[in-house]
């Protein structure tokens, strides 16, 4: 991959078919659906995450979406991902079974971050953000680049990227269609309205039902309006100078998103020096979940060199 330039590798149509409980087996034999809950205390606050994979090697550190708690991940995603690397997913401060109150900025949230990872002795991670997630884990970058050694950030984009208002009126309109059909915003959010679309937004659904038992604690309302308030202020903030994350970085994204405009996960790949781009065809926010099949591989094979 080279260091000075972003590069886009578009996926083509061909490929669209397309808290603690007892542990029952070994980490590194886990399935998402069934590893357990832990916890840990950070500065005196207990944050909640589950761990799964080969227990060597440098671990994946997942930051999760808006509104988001443990059980929010694909577990496709994530068992494809342990299948090969060592993966820790977590609740950081006040969201979901974790301890504290939700700060109201991603500078916080990604300090917080930090701390969770030096204080489960970490030296050297790797970073998989999703969404709100990505935001959070360019932070981390910028603020403690010595942790870090390669980034994955998806459905996300750099801070004062804009359109904050368009995003603002995007999710009104699907927790009102969700509100109406009975129905997750997400399907609305993450996935086109497209046959494909559909499916990709049922088989995406029914993988998060799998686990049935150790579910995480719902979100908070003080969660969600904390994390509102720094998605705001991260959108409307001056533009963070992004040629300081000098580290691999490999951005994914569907080619229309709606909450995060796929043009901002291009702008983020210019801006960063050592970016390669994917845009999923025919796919929303969820892109890496409706493409997980290709995903997966892309992030081993990318964490790998």
């Amino acid at each position: 991959m080279g260091t000075n330039q972003a590069t886009t590798a578009s996926a083509t149509k061909t490929f669209a078919d397309k808290h603690p409980v007892q542990v029952m087996q070994p980490i590194h034999q886990a399935q998402w659906k069934d590893v357990p809950t832990q916890t840990i205390d950070v500065q005196g606050v207990a944050f909640a995450y589950r761990e799964l994979g080969p227990d060597s090697g440098v671990p994946v550190i997942f930051f999760h979406h808006l509104m988001a708690v443990l059980d929010d991940w694909d577990p496709r995603v994530i068992d494809g991902i342990a299948a090969q690397r060592r993966v820790i997913a977590f609740d950081n401060r006040g969201v979901g079974a974790s301890g504290g109150a939700v700060p109201d900025s991603v500078e916080e949230m990604g300090r917080d971050a930090i701390l969770f990872i030096r204080a489960m002795g970490f030296q050297k991670v790797d970073l998989l953000g999703f969404s709100l997630g990505g935001g959070v884990a360019q932070m981390v970058a910028l603020q403690a680049p010595e942790l870090v050694r390669r980034i994955v950030l998806a459905g996300t984009g750099p801070r004062g990227g804009g359109g904050i208002e368009a995003v603002t009126k995007v999710a009104a309109m699907a927790y009102l269609k969700a509100a109406l059909t009975w129905r997750d915003a997400r399907h609305f959010l993450f996935f086109p309205r497209t046959p494909e679309g559909k499916r990709a937004a049922k088989d995406y659904f029914a993988a998060l039902a799998e686990r049935t038992q150790d579910r995480d604690k719902p979100i908070s309302m003080q969660a969600r309006r904390a994390q509102l308030k720094a998605i705001k202020a991260a959108g409307l903030g001056a533009p963070d100078d992004l040629s300081q994350i000098t580290h691999p970085v490999f951005i994914a994204n569907g080619d229309n998103d709606l909450m995060v405009a796929s043009q901002h996960s291009a702008d983020m790949a210019r801006r960063l020096p050592n970016a390669k781009l994917t845009l999923y065809p025919d796919s929303g926010h969820g892109g890496v979940f409706q493409y997980h099949r290709i995903f997966v591989p892309a992030v081993l094979a990318f964490l790998a060199d």
